[in-house]
């Protein structure tokens, strides 16, 4: 059964990008470019469904807002 899972992309101060998935606690991973972060999330998913089962959360994306603090 194919599923879908939203992510969090984020370049850090070194360039590289970040994906964070929400539904899937401690799923990350990072590449030089997008490209290879898709390849390389598509498969940080499938392992962490190994390990978590059906048990990932299931979450609707709302939205994404930036908040500044002093």
């Amino acid at each position: 059964m194919e599923r879908e899972f939203d992510i969090l992309i984020e370049r850090d101060s070194e360039g590289y990008y970040v994906a964070t998935v929400p539904a899937l606690r401690g799923c990350r991973t990072q590449a030089r470019s997008l490209d290879q972060l898709m390849e390389q999330v598509r498969e940080a998913i499938q392992l962490c469904v190994e390990v978590e089962g059906d048990s990932a959360q299931r979450l609707d994306f709302v939205g994404v807002q930036r908040v500044a603090v002093n």
